[in-house]
């Protein structure tokens, strides 16, 4: 009907630059990579980002999830060749298993300056790397019905797309360590729940007259209203080595928007949880990935991740299937089977240990597989 979502699809990825030989992160890059990589897509589609060893990566607006993944895989290949010329190679990893933040420096830009100011040390530690999935919704209630009904997923997508276990050198027990550091920021974290989006509205005027922010762009949720285009924006997610894997979570997160816009038309609506317990199942994700299960609020258990994922797509299938992205959803499933990258590192760091090699040279087996796991991006 007349008005309906379009559900466009963007994505956008951040990889960390290495070092071929010593496998560390390369904390002045060539500036040269990002210019090459600039002129080969019209300077839109790959970006710097607050840190020199950092480069991102933006597809256009998609009219569907596989015309998304096959951007993507442009734009990685792109920047493997180019980074390649130099020495580098990129990595599709949340955390560096071994880099150090201290040595990492800032990139001259007018917007990045300004964060280094004003978050001072926190800004410094942000040698992590995200996922961003993009989906057209382009009225502005909808957005604010629609955060506020999907944030009871977030979670479950960020078990999804474990990939920082590692941490200067040391095992966190984390799948996911990116967020502990991330959240140290301020307006991060789950976001809040509008009642419309002129109390949205409010809100960001209110800072913004205060002179705490010049717009909404430094809400930096796990979900977000974006601030530059007719969009809701998930940002919980680690980003994903595997390519085929980060296209099978941005098909679940389109499936499940549509999923929640149908039941709107049909006068229903998903339950809106507490924001605090959403936040216990957000640390669950964090701590244990698809291993240990979240809470099912609504028998008061914890159900194992598998489980839960199953069931939801399940649901979305009608929704996949309106969408064209039936294929990519499914790959969720095998996500489920041999695990995130997380599992992997975390498998690569141990099997090199039992072979008698140092801590060092374990890591450096860990940036290997990344390395090889970045560059085999393809998407069919």
């Amino acid at each position: 009907m007349a008005g309906d979502p379009s559900f466009t699809i963007g994505m956008e990825e951040e990889y960390l630059l290495v070092d071929r030989e010593t496998r560390d992160v390369v904390s002045d890059p060539p500036e040269e990579i990002l210019k090459q990589c600039q002129s080969l897509t019209d300077n839109q589609f790959v970006q710097p980002e607050l840190l020199r060893s950092q480069i991102e990566v933006n597809t256009r607006v998609c009219h569907s999830v596989a015309e998304a993944g096959q951007e993507l895989a442009r734009l990685r290949r792109l920047v493997v060749e180019i980074a390649g010329q130099h020495g580098l190679a990129p990595i599709a990893a949340s955390t560096h298993p071994f880099g150090r933040w201290r040595a990492q420096h800032h990139t001259e830009k007018a917007r990045y300056k300004m964060l280094s100011r004003s978050m001072r040390s926190l800004a410094k530690r942000m040698l992590i790397c995200g996922m961003h999935v993009h989906v057209g919704i382009e009225d502005d209630e909808l957005r604010i019905d629609l955060l506020n009904q999907f944030t009871h997923f977030l979670p479950l997508l960020l078990a999804l797309s474990t990939s920082s276990p590692f941490w200067e050198g040391e095992n966190t027990g984390l799948k996911s360590y990116r967020l502990t550091v991330f959240d140290n920021f301020p307006r991060t974290g789950l976001p809040e729940r509008y009642a419309s989006y002129s109390e949205y509205e409010h809100q960001v005027e209110t800072l913004k007259q205060a002179g705490i922010i010049e717009d909404a762009t430094v809400f930096w949720w796990d979900l977000r209203v974006s601030a530059r285009y007719p969009t809701l924006e998930m940002r919980i997610t680690d980003i994903c080595t595997d390519l085929v894997d980060a296209v099978a979570i941005a098909a679940l997160t389109q499936s499940l928007l549509h999923y929640l816009n149908r039941l709107r038309c049909r006068h229903m609506t998903w339950r809106v949880y507490p924001r605090f317990l959403v936040d216990q199942n957000r640390w669950r994700a964090m701590r244990y990935g698809l291993d240990e299960g979240l809470i099912d609020f609504a028998s008061a258990k914890i159900v194992p991740v598998p489980v839960m994922v199953r069931e939801v797509v399940e649901m979305v299938r009608e929704d996949a299937q309106s969408l064209g992205c039936s294929r990519e959803l499914d790959h969720v499933l095998t996500i489920l089977e041999r695990g995130t990258s997380a599992h992997r590192q975390l498998a690569r760091f141990e099997t090199a240990v039992a072979q008698g090699k140092e801590q060092d040279a374990a890591f450096q087996k860990v940036v290997d597989g990344l390395i090889e796991e970045t560059a085999a991006g393809l998407y069919h």
